[in-house]
């Protein structure tokens, strides 16, 4: 695919995403799950594509992100690392994947670089991820931080609520956050906390914020695209609709439906022909119809 960018910029690294936030320029992520976004996602700019465990909702059709697995992961994580080139690629750890064990933790980061095609990894959770976040960064693997609404812990929380809503909570994820940033994280996921608990943090760390429904305060962010085009029947709040695909696609379909059954397509435009010398010998080999051995 050829864009009116190509040429114009380089890959993305994690120390791309640092500079822009040292100059004070917006970073820009959209998760993603497949080729054919990618190359979209990639043509248009966009500074960093995730590979979201959200794929266990907005793809598999599960209610929470628990269910996504690590051969799922990266099945997609290869499908998205095949269709960009120039954006940092991050993809999610999903659930037990990097609790349980710091050693597992390594290993399981590592397959998303070795097999996924990844430039990093991300991982939810402050202070009680944080020696698996440092075994990770010695593997010399990125890690992008998550705290706020973890979805990973939506049963903990009781449900997808907003986190940091206390003096007492905002300053825990405050302490989360600079443990995260000591830890080595590159960057660091702000999900579902109050605008100016969000920019607070942001104030006090050196590494870029990166937020999703965490106003704008943040030095970047994050969305899931299938919300920005329609694709889901209740985004979030904080996901605006820029597109409508899921009714386009709707229309297409029944059209599709429609002309199927009226006998509109196929046409001839949609049909292949046979040279007349070639359909007269195959006529005149064929048994007719009616004389037909049964």
């Amino acid at each position: 695919m050829s864009s009116a960018l190509d040429g114009a910029r380089e890959r993305t690294t994690v120390l791309t995403l640092q500079q822009k936030k040292a100059r004070g320029e917006r970073i820009s992520i959209l998760a993603a799950y497949d080729f054919p976004t990618a190359r979209l996602l990639d043509a248009a700019g966009i500074d960093a594509i995730l590979v979201g465990d959200s794929l266990a909702m907005v793809v598999l059709g599960h209610e929470t992100t628990l269910a996504a697995t690590m051969d799922e992961m990266l099945h997609h994580a290869r499908a998205v690392a095949r269709g960009a080139r120039r954006a940092l690629l991050v993809g999610d750890m999903p659930f037990l994947s990097y609790q349980a064990d710091p050693a597992e933790a390594v290993r399981n980061a590592g397959r998303f670089l070795k097999e996924g095609g990844m430039d990093a990894v991300k991982l939810e959770g402050g202070r009680d991820v944080e020696e698996a976040v440092r075994r990770i960064v010695r593997a010399g693997i990125p890690v992008m931080g998550h705290l706020g609404l973890q979805p990973q812990s939506v049963r903990r929380l009781g449900g997808f609520r907003v986190q940091g809503r206390t003096a007492a909570a905002a300053l825990s994820l405050l302490d989360d956050a600079r443990t995260l940033e000591d830890a080595g994280c590159f960057a660091l996921v702000l999900e579902s906390v109050p605008a100016r608990v969000a920019e607070a943090i942001t104030a006090r760390v050196r590494i870029p914020t990166i937020g999703i429904g965490a106003g704008a305060g943040t030095d970047g962010q994050v969305l899931v695209l299938h919300d920005l085009v329609g694709l889901t029947d209740q985004p979030p709040r904080f996901a605006p609709r820029y597109a409508d695909l899921g009714s386009a696609i709707g229309r297409a379909a029944a059209a599709f439906r429609r002309d199927v059954e009226t006998g509109g397509f196929p046409g001839p435009e949609h049909s292949f022909t046979m040279p007349d010398d070639e359909w007269a010998a195959f006529s005149a080999a064929l048994v007719p119809v009616g004389n037909r051995p049964r």
